[in-house]
Order: C-alpha cells, then sequence, then structure tokens
C-alpha cells in the first residue's frame, strides 16, 4: 500500500489550514476597530497583563522584534498603546494602553465565545483541542 502525499492526511498542514480558518473568523468582528489579529492578540495581553516589556510581548505571543515592531508602531499610530524607555535601563522598552486601548476593552470584549459558536465542537472537544494544541506547542526537554 502506498503512503498518501496529500494534504489532508499531513498533521502540519490541517493545523496550518485550522489556524488560518480560526483567524478568518475574528476578522469580521476585528474590522470595525480597523484591528488586525495580531493586533488583537497584543491588546489582550496588554488588557490581562497592563504594561509590559515588548521583550516579554514577543515571548508571550511567539513573534520576533522584526515582525512585533511595526505591529506596535501601527497600534501606536492608531492611538491604542504607547511606547516608552524604562527609567532603570533605556534598552527594556515598555508597551501600555492608552485610555483609547484601554477602552477598547469594553467595546470589543472576549471574542472567544462568539467563535466557540462558529464551531460545531462541543465545549469539551474544543478544552480537548486546546490541551492537545498546547502540549504539541510545548517542546520535549529530552528532545535535541
Amino acid at each position: 500500500m502506498k503512503a498518501s502525499t496529500a494534504l489532508d492526511d499531513m498533521i502540519c498542514f490541517q493545523l496550518y489550514a485550522a489556524s488560518r480558518g480560526m483567524t478568518a473568523l475574528y476578522r469580521p468582528l476585528l474590522d470595525p476597530h480597523h484591528l488586525t489579529y495580531p493586533q488583537y492578540l497584543v491588546l489582550r495581553v496588554l488588557w490581562h497583563d497592563g504594561p509590559t516589556t515588548v521583550r516579554d510581548l514577543g515571548r508571550v505571543l511567539a513573534l520576533d522584534s522584526g515582525t512585533l515592531s511595526p505591529l506596535l508602531k501601527r497600534l501606536e499610530t492608531q492611538g491604542l498603546l504607547t511606547r516608552r524607555r524604562a527609567t532603570t535601563d533605556e534598552r527594556i522598552v515598555i508597551a501600555d494602553l492608552t485610555a483609547t486601548g484601554l477602552a477598547l476593552r469594553d467595546e470589543i470584549g472576549d471574542l472567544t465565545q462568539q467563535l466557540v459558536c462558529a464551531t460545531e465542537l462541543t465545549l469539551d472537544e474544543l478544552t480537548q483541542l486546546h490541551q492537545l494544541l498546547h502540549k504539541a506547542r510545548t517542546p520535549r526537554k529530552d528532545h535535541a
């Protein structure tokens, strides 16, 4: 029996396609606020954690500085956040929400429930999927 090379049989393709599909579900919810999905993720972190170093934002969002810096610049241009250098170490840049960025949290809120309704997965299935995806993203320490 010949092994299949079809994309539908590849786990990595299924993850890629599912990620694009889920991100696309956010678009109509974020477009009225002139936000992209990655920008929304930055705001979610800041809404939850408050002022955060750019380095920590990159770590949490799994984004390198070449991707994160322009994203933060656009949010700053939109008046949603500010970036400032730490007084103790000028190499550290801190991102903080403006009043407008903070108010947007009440406007947008948590879109998760709306997206759950857009899938045909049960709450148990979504919980299991979340756990499996987290496990897949966490590298084994004994694997080089």
